[in-house]
């Protein structure tokens, strides 16, 4: 899933503390977070590869871990418009775009978490589908890095 938005659902902030004005603005807009050139770029890397079907863009929401969420809380993220969740990504995001870097986030999905069909997660489970869609996403990020 390549980002297109994503909110941090975090219990705390990551930048709290002292700004140094060399490395970025204390408070970065995140209203693009994400690089529309190279979201074009992964997209149309994904056609190339024949892997538009598993491709598409969402919204990832970031929350505290380290523990896998409650069926309340998947339920509450998808109805406030998450597409994806997950422990990571969001604090790198900001810290890149603090530094006035272009960003590039893609996710793979290890488990739907579809509400009536939540089920206890299984961790092998989860390593299982990332090592599937390991080979695709390498493929992918080599596409894109390409140019």
């Amino acid at each position: 899933v390549p980002c297109r938005n994503d909110f941090g659902h975090r219990a705390h902030a990551h930048r709290i503390g002292p700004n140094d004005p060399k490395l970025g603005l204390r408070f970065p807009d995140m209203y693009a977070a994400y690089n529309p050139a190279l979201l074009a770029r992964a997209e149309a890397a994904a056609v190339a590869l024949g892997q538009q079907a598993t491709t598409r863009r969402g919204v990832y929401a970031a929350v505290p871990g380290p523990m896998l969420e409650t069926p309340a809380e998947y339920r509450y993220l998808r109805t406030i418009g998450a597409d994806a969740v997950g422990m990571s990504t969001v604090p790198e995001v900001i810290a890149a775009r603090h530094l006035g870097l272009p960003v590039l986030a893609v996710s793979v999905i290890t488990d739907l978490c579809y509400p009536g069909q939540l089920k206890p997660v299984q961790l092998p489970e989860i390593l299982a589908a990332a090592a599937v869609a390991e080979p695709r996403l390498t493929a992918l990020m080599k596409a894109v890095l390409a140019d």
